[in-house]
């Protein structure tokens, strides 16, 4: 290995996760596989295919750049759709390239519309409208115009889908907010009907959304974080658990992240250990130095609390976790080598590292951690 970690992706996960998302959803409800921030951190390139063969067929990004990653690396001809960041020089690439996109300023949508225009290819857009997070979509007062732009030029744009999203629904503290915002789509909704403006689809829901409300799933629904094992957060976990009267977690991890034993020490009573006096040797201890440090996604708020599992020991992380490095102590484990397996993330004997652990002791959301994994740590597939 060339590498100081790598990042394997489990197939039989993702498949088992899959399944369950497709059990939950109503009868010809289409399913989007988000694969925003690399795939949460799994790796576009690795995971796209991976997904196809799976049977999916849809991919939802946040940019431009992310929808061509998805492209180059796809083993079919799946729906792509950007949610996000479309610079208007990109409009062009994105028109000719058969991508949908979110359209929610007039900016873009008039930009649209000329584009289309001008290379002879109707544009394929999805109208997100505010309801209620106040971060994108098209305003009350902007509906009126955005309705006689699409009747105008029905030949440029294709009305694919009608899109919102909601403002927590994986929290009960946002019930009251999700509600409005369920009201105020329907209103949008209804206006571009009864104008005659039917969209091929109506989009609303996420993970939580799915879950927690599920008559928001419409004609499709944008999945990104049940699908890699994990649920929104833990409130989400125990409403399902609670309604379902399930006692087993019941996804499964598709990533576990391994290095491996670089150096071993022994360190005297009364001596430090690493940057700084933050760690003192109390005994004399045997330290093992991994190669992994804050630059590989190991955060330095991991220092002197995180954890890593050698030879099927849980071990704790002493002294500060540097750029590269950072050292474990394996007193207490027998006949630690250079080169024996480091798992960071993942299962070692009957042991695991989990990320939602990993996560709570650096006060990382799963999201913020997984997504920090730098892309160039190599990941492949297991069965």
């Amino acid at each position: 290995m060339l590498w100081t970690s790598e990042i394997e992706i489990s197939k039989s996960a993702l498949e088992h996760n899959f399944q369950f998302i497709k059990n939950r959803l109503g009868k010809n409800v289409q399913f989007s596989s988000v694969v925003k921030g690399n795939a949460y951190g799994h790796g576009i390139e690795v995971f796209v295919p991976l997904a196809e063969n799976c049977g999916v067929n849809h991919f939802s990004v946040f940019s431009a750049d992310e929808a061509l990653r998805v492209q180059k690396s796809t083993l079919t001809n799946p729906t792509i759709l950007i949610m996000g960041m479309l610079d208007n020089n990109q409009l062009e690439w994105a028109i000719k390239n058969g991508i949908e996109f979110f359209v929610f300023e007039l900016d873009r949508l008039k930009q649209t519309v000329f584009t289309a225009k001008r290379v002879g290819i109707p544009a394929k857009v999805h109208i997100e409208v505010e309801t209620g997070m106040n971060r994108t979509g098209f305003s009350k007062k902007e509906i009126p115009e955005v309705m006689n732009l699409l009747k105008q030029n029905m030949g440029n744009l294709e009305f694919k889908g009608l899109c919102t999203h909601f403002a927590g629904a994986e929290s009960i503290a946002n019930f009251h907010r999700i509600k409005s915002q369920k009201g105020v789509y329907r209103r949008v909704q209804n206006r571009f009907i009864n104008n005659g403006l039917t969209p091929q689809i109506c989009h609303t829901a996420c993970s939580a959304a799915m879950l927690r409300y599920p008559k928001t799933q419409m004609d499709l629904v944008r999945v990104g974080i049940l699908q890699y094992g994990f649920f929104p957060n833990r409130e989400a976990l125990i409403y399902y658990l609670a309604k379902q009267k399930e006692l087993e977690f019941p996804l499964e991890r598709l990533i576990s992240w391994k290095s491996k034993v670089m150096s071993m020490k022994v360190v005297k009573a009364g001596e430090f250990v690493g940057y700084g006096t933050s760690f003192l040797a109390n005994t004399e201890m045997k330290i093992a130095t991994i190669p992994i440090g804050y630059s590989h996604g190991f955060s330095r708020s991991l220092s002197n609390r995180g954890r890593v599992l050698i030879r099927g020991f849980r071990v704790s992380v002493v002294g500060n976790v540097n750029m590269n490095m950072m050292c474990v102590d394996v007193t207490n484990v027998g006949n630690v080598e250079k080169g024996d397996e480091v798992v960071l993330i993942g299962r070692q004997g009957d042991l695991e590292i989990s990320v939602a652990s990993f996560s709570e002791n650096s006060t990382q959301l799963n999201y913020e951690l997984l997504t920090r994994l730098p892309g160039d740590i190599p990941r492949k597939i297991v069965s």
